[in-house]
Formats: C-alpha cells, sequence, structure tokens
C-alpha cells in the first residue's frame, strides 16, 4: 500500500495549500514546482516514493492557495516561511523545479538557517544567456512558428493548460513517457494570477544576480539535477556552475526539461543519494557532472 497523501492550508494574508506525506525519518523535503501557473500535482510522482517528509506547496496564486495582493519574490518567501513553520520544520531540504529553482535558490540565500540542502532540478543557478540554444536544430523545429501565447488578452487557465499541452514536446525527451504526462497535465490546476504579472511588466523574477557566488558562501550541500536534452534552461550551465559553487554536485540525466517524468528512476537515484546523507557529510569531496 502506498504512502498516503494529506492536505493542508496554512493561513496568513494569503492561504498556501499544501499536500504533503509522513516520512520514515526526521528529514523532510520541501518542494518547489514552477510554471509558474501550474500547482504541485506534475512533481508528485515519483517524489511520493522517497522515504523523507515531503511538503509540496502551491505557491501563491497557483492551484488550490490563494489569491493575492501582489506575486512578488518576497511575499512567495514568507509563503514558505510559514510553511515550514506550519508543520514544525526548522530545517529543510528544499528543491526546485523550473520557475521554481529560482525560487528555491533565493530562498536558501534569504533564508539559510531554514535550508539543510539545496536541489536545482531543470533549473540554473546562472541566467541563461540568449544564444544559449544557437544551432539547436531539433529545438528550433519544435518552437518554428509558435507565437508567444502571453500576449493574448483575456486569458484563461485553459488558456495556460492549452499552452503546457502544445509544450509537451519542448518539455519531454522521451517518446515513451509523452501518454503519461499529457496524462499528468489534466490533473493540474493551472492558473492565469503569474501570467497577467507577465504581462502587465510587474513580475519580478525570483533569480537574484548573484545567485552563485551567495550560495558558495553559504557553504550549504547543493545538487544540480539536470536533463541533457533541456530546451528551456541549458545543460551547458551546469559546468560554470560547478566551478562557482565548490560544495555542488551535479547530475546529469537522459532526459529533457521535465527530467523527473523521462527517467523518474534516475531522477530518484540521484535524489536518494543526495538526501541519504553521503553528499552532506563535511570535507567530502563531491562530484562533478555525470549521467546517472
Amino acid at each position: 500500500m502506498g504512502r498516503v497523501w494529506h492536505e493542508r492550508r496554512v493561513p496568513g494574508e494569503t492561504d498556501i495549500f499544501v499536500a504533503w506525506q509522513e516520512g520514515t525519518g526526521d528529514r523532510t523535503l520541501l518542494a518547489i514546482h514552477g510554471g509558474p501557473d501550474w500547482d504541485h500535482s506534475y512533481l508528485r510522482d515519483p517524489l511520493e516514493r522517497l522515504d523523507c517528509r515531503l511538503l509540496l506547496p502551491d505557491l501563491r496564486g497557483c492551484g488550490r492557495s490563494g489569491r493575492a495582493p501582489e506575486y512578488h519574490p518576497d511575499g512567495v518567501m514568507d509563503d514558505l516561511v510559514r510553511v515550514l513553520d506550519a508543520f514544525g520544520v526548522e530545517r529543510a531540504d528544499v528543491l526546485g523545479h523550473s520557475f521554481g529553482g529560482m525560487v528555491a535558490q533565493r530562498f536558501a540565500i534569504t533564508h539559510p538557517s531554514r535550508v539543510r540542502s539545496l536541489v536545482v532540478s531543470g533549473s540554473s543557478v546562472l541566467p541563461v544567456p540568449p544564444d544559449a540554444f544557437e544551432g539547436w536544430t531539433e529545438r528550433d523545429a519544435l518552437l518554428a512558428g509558435r507565437e508567444d501565447p502571453w500576449q493574448r488578452g483575456g486569458l484563461t487557465p485553459a488558456d495556460v493548460q492549452a499552452e503546457a499541452v502544445a509544450a509537451a514536446p519542448v518539455n519531454i525527451w522521451r517518446a515513451e513517457a509523452m501518454p503519461g504526462y499529457l496524462r499528468r497535465l489534466e490533473d493540474v490546476r493551472f492558473g492565469v494570477e503569474w501570467v497577467r504579472q507577465l504581462q502587465a511588466g510587474t513580475l519580478v523574477t525570483p533569480r537574484l544576480p548573484d545567485a552563485a557566488q551567495r550560495i558558495a558562501e553559504l557553504d550549504l550541500p547543493v545538487l544540480l539535477l539536470h536533463g541533457r536534452y533541456d530546451m528551456t534552461f541549458p545543460v551547458d550551465l551546469v559546468e560554470p556552475t560547478l566551478d562557482l559553487i565548490p560544495r555542488a554536485r551535479a547530475v546529469v540525466l537522459e532526459a529533457g526539461h521535465m527530467l523527473h517524468v523521462d527517467d523518474p528512476e534516475g531522477y530518484l537515484r540521484a535524489l536518494r543519494e543526495f538526501l541519504g546523507g553521503a553528499a552532506l557529510h563535511d570535507g567530502l569531496e563531491l562530484g562533478r557532472a555525470r549521467p546517472v
């Protein structure tokens, strides 16, 4: 029998919905979704197979969390602190995927006493240069003729869902993973709060300009978990990040942006090895980028 998912609403100026599972030890993994106008649910599998306690919040304005008066990253940081406090967690291992990866980095930098380790999944610490994907003909073909979906007015959650489905070939590398991914998207509660901020020109990125330096100064164990064929955050940024953060290690999977869908077993192996403690001991020489 599998572990049971529980639901909890953390009250505040903006109520935050949290899906959570009990674990078998004292470790807690706080997993932050991307989108950002998605919910947490696309990350449940395979994270639900980990042994630690899992906290998967919906960011403000997303999924079943409340709508907010503003969407500045500092407000999101306050939300995450409230989530940890509500569950009595002093320090958590923090994972962020895609946009959530930048949120997770900001949380580690601004609240280092609350973070035990950091996993940057399908995201990047360094900014993505404008020519990052130059010459990648397969990516060019997938994106050819696609209009920017966020330029239209009157967007609805159904529009955001339609864009997620349309972008599936960009995000999934393994053809055999595509049917399950499309079914997964059917269960996501999409929203429009964040894209409205984007359209209004008021959306503030959670990425801090000196993130790599500041994370290195924290002396925090960091895992860069990446897909070799990620068409959103280029894998080429992994190696220079390792050079900047001495305690970082990297695992590169034969996968795309949704690497936890493309290669769930490799994803779990990498997380279990990292969260199991081997990569957390002081003085351990951490690994370089390598396939699992």
